[in-house]
């Protein structure tokens, strides 16, 4: 189970730590919940991290000759969020399944927050400067005033 920062607590449906080779030699923890992502990084400095699972706009599974052979990989997660734009889930074992339940679970939670793909365009996203209501004001400015 996961505690956010409001202390809700959430379901883990999945986790794992960064491995080197095969063995799990790492301080990097990752854990999803039904509509969160977790990372926590450090032994002396430890960084929790969480990620609305909506945000997810990209995934894409990544896997070096060393990975294949350990049956690990690299998942890169493209977020639509302030801070860091791409996610690494690095060096996860059994990365196919891991990025197929993510991928269910993305649109599990796009569908209960009603989220729909354009959402995701404006300001840094592509172009979406136009006015479709006739208002006076383009869009991507009316979702930021």
């Amino acid at each position: 189970m996961a505690k956010t920062g409001d202390g809700a607590v959430h379901e883990t449906v999945w986790k794992d730590r960064k491995h080197f080779m095969w063995f799990p030699f790492s301080f990097t923890k990752y854990e999803v919940s039904n509509d969160r992502l977790y990372q926590q990084t450090g032994l002396f400095n430890t960084v929790f991290d969480e990620v609305l699972l909506y945000r997810i706009v990209d995934l894409t599974l990544q896997q070096s000759l060393g990975q294949k052979i350990f049956g690990t990989g690299t998942i890169v997660l493209s977020c639509k969020v302030d801070r860091e734009k791409e996610i690494l889930l690095k060096n996860i074992k059994k990365p196919r399944e891991v990025k197929s339940m993510l991928s269910d679970l993305v649109e599990e939670a796009r569908d209960r927050k009603r989220v729909v793909g354009k959402e995701f365009y404006g300001r840094d996203g592509g172009d979406c400067s136009c006015d479709h209501d006739d208002d006076g004001m383009d869009e991507e400015d009316e979702l930021f005033h």
